[in-house]
C-alpha cells in the first residue's frame, strides 16, 4: 500500500501542477470556465469521503479501492479525449469524487492492517506521498519546457496510468480483517438496536468541526504565504517557492521521527498542546513579518513557514490517531468518511480565512494563529471523556478475508 501511495502521488504531481495550464492552452477554456470547473469538482468531491467510507463498511475494502482507482483512471482518460465543456466538467467532478474516496479508503486500510503501528505507518505514508509529489512536479516542470500540446497530454495520460498501476498493485494486497462483516448462527442474540452512526454522534461531529479549523494550515502554504509575500513590500517575491520547498523537505525529513511522540492515543491527545503553540507562533511570525527590513521580514517569514510546517506534521499525527480512536470498530469506515469531510471543507473555507487575515493586516494573522491555537485546546478537552471511557461491549466474531 505504501508503494501504491508513491505511484498515486507521482501521477498526481504530474497533473496537479499543470491542470490549469492544460485547461487554458489545450482545452481553450476561459478563466471563468476554469474557476467553475474547479469549484464544481471540489464541491462534488466532498461527497467522496463519506461515500467511500460507507461502502468500505459493507463490501471488501480492496475491491472498493480498486473500483475507485479505475474510476479515477476512466475520468482522466476521458478528460484527455473530451472536447466539450460539459464533458470536461463531468470528468473533473468524477475525478474529485474518486480522489477524496481513495484518500479515506487507503487510510482505512492502514487502520485495519497496521493496528497499533498505524501512527508510524501514517508518518511513512506522508513521507512517501510528499516525495511522490516532488518527483511528479519535477517531471512536469521538465515536460513543460517543451511547451507543446502533446507535452500537456502526456502529463495527463501519465496521471491516468498511475491510477491503473495503483489498481493493479491493489490486487496484490490482502483484504484486512473487518469488524463490520460478521458471522452469526441461530444461537446468537439478535441486536435490538442499531449502533449510532456518526451523524448522530454529537461528540464526533464536534470533533470534526474542530478538525476543519486545524486543517487550515494547508491554506497557509497554498494561498496565504504567496499572497502575503506578494503584498508585503519588504519581502522578496522569490521567497514564496523557496518556502514551499522548505515545507516539503521538512515533511520528508521529520514526519517519521516526530510520529513517535504520538504513538499512542494518550500521547496523540497530549500533542495538541505543543500543536497549539506552533499555530500561535506561526501566526505571530506572519504578523511581525510586515515590519522591519527585508532581512528581518525574510527571517520572520521563514520562521512562520517552519512553525506552520511543524504544526502540519504534528496535526497529521494527532488527526490520524484520534479520528480512529474516537470511532467504534464496527463503523470505522463510515466514521472516517465523515472525518474526511474536514479536508474537503477546508479547501473551500481555507482560502477565505487566509485572505481575510491578509486583508486585515498583521492583526489578522495574529488572530488567525490564535483562533487555531484555541481550537487545539478546545479539542484537547472535547475528546478527553470519550478516550478515557471503557468499551461497553464486545464485538461479534469477525471474518478476515484474504
Amino acid at each position: 500500500m505504501l508503494a501504491i501511495a508513491l505511484v498515486d502521488r507521482i501521477g498526481s504531481g504530474l497533473w496537479a501542477s499543470v491542470s490549469v495550464l492544460y485547461f487554458t492552452y489545450v482545452s481553450g477554456l476561459s478563466v471563468a470556465q476554469i474557476g467553475t470547473l474547479a469549484a464544481t469538482a471540489g464541491a462534488i468531491g466532498i461527497a467522496g469521503a463519506p461515500i467511500g467510507g460507507h461502502l468500505a463498511d459493507r463490501f471488501p475494502l480492496t475491491r472498493v479501492l480498486i473500483t475507485v482507482q479505475l474510476l479515477r483512471a476512466l475520468a482522466s482518460f476521458t478528460l484527455l479525449a473530451a472536447d466539450h465543456y460539459t464533458l470536461l466538467l463531468a470528468c473533473s467532478a468524477v475525478g474529485g469524487l474518486g480522489d477524496r474516496a481513495s484518500s479515506v479508503l487507503t487510510r482505512l486500510y492502514a487502520t485495519r492492517i497496521a493496528g497499533p503501528d498505524r501512527v508510524r505507518y501514517q508518518a511513512v505514508h506522508r513521507t512517501l506521498a510528499n516525495a511522490g509529489w516532488a518527483v511528479g512536479g519535477l517531471a512536469a516542470a521538465a515536460a513543460l519546457t517543451l511547451g507543446t500540446t502533446t507535452a500537456y497530454q502526456w502529463l495527463l495520460a501519465g496521471d491516468a496510468v498511475s491510477f491503473v498501476a495503483s489498481a493493479l498493485l491493489t490486487l496484490r494486497c490482502a483484504e484486512p480483517p473487518s469488524r463490520t462483516r460478521t458471522v452469526t448462527d441461530s444461537t446468537a442474540p439478535t441486536p435490538t438496536t442499531k449502533p449510532t452512526g456518526p451523524w448522530r454522534d454529537r461528540t464526533y461531529l464536534a470533533y470534526v468541526a474542530t478538525e476543519t479549523v486545524l486543517f487550515l494550515d494547508d491554506a497557509v502554504f497554498k494561498v496565504g504565504l504567496p499572497l502575503w509575500i506578494a503584498h508585503t513590500s519588504h519581502a522578496p517575491h522569490g521567497l514564496a517557492p523557496l518556502l514551499l520547498v522548505l515545507n516539503n523537505v521538512m515533511v520528508v525529513a521529520l514526519q517519521v521521527p516526530l510520529a513517535r511522540f504520538g504513538a499512542t492515543t494518550a500521547a496523540a491527545r497530549a500533542l495538541l498542546i505543543p500543536l497549539s503553540a506552533a499555530f500561535a507562533l506561526g501566526g505571530a511570525a506572519m504578523a511581525l513579518s510586515a515590519t522591519g527590513s527585508t532581512v528581518t521580514s525574510t527571517l520572520l517569514l521563514t520562521a512562520a513557514a517552519v512553525a506552520f510546517t511543524l504544526a502540519e506534521m504534528l496535526h497529521a499525527t494527532v488527526s490520524w490517531e484520534l479520528s480512529v480512536a474516537l470511532a467504534p470498530e464496527t463503523a470505522q469506515g463510515t466514521y472516517l468518511g465523515v472525518h474526511g469531510l474536514t479536508q474537503s471543507a477546508q479547501r473551500s473555507v481555507g482560502p477565505l480565512a487566509v485572505t481575510a487575515a491578509i486583508s486585515t493586516g498583521p492583526l489578522g494573522w495574529a488572530g488567525f494563529g490564535t483562533v487555531i491555537a484555541l481550537t487545539c485546546i478546545v479539542q484537547h478537552r472535547l475528546v478527553r471523556e470519550r478516550l478515557t471511557r471503557s468499551p461497553l461491549s464486545v464485538g461479534p466474531v469477525t471474518v478476515s478475508e484474504h
